[in-house]
């Protein structure tokens, strides 16, 4: 989502930083387009970032074998650690 919200913000940013040719006295619309560019630059680098931010999981699997039955038991066990970038 904060992929999408990028492009967005990068988009309107460009919009009123080039497309519009609207005179306001009280706000540069020129200078909000800029900033909106960056801002949805920031955005976008910060949700590829979180994509590309992986998880990795270890998984074990333990077999023995009961001796009241003999039985065969599996005990599974999944640990997950967080790789940062």
């Amino acid at each position: 989502m904060s992929i999408g919200t990028g492009v967005v913000l990068f988009v309107i940013g460009a919009i009123l930083a080039f497309a519009v040719n609207v005179d306001v006295e009280w706000v540069n619309l020129d200078l909000i387009g800029y900033i909106l560019m960056g801002a949805g630059v920031v955005v976008f680098l910060i949700g590829i970032i979180l994509l590309v931010r992986k998880r990795q999981s270890i998984s074990t699997t333990h077999t023995s074998v009961d001796p009241a039955n003999g039985e065969q038991l599996t005990r599974r066990t999944t640990s997950a650690d967080d790789q940062p970038l």
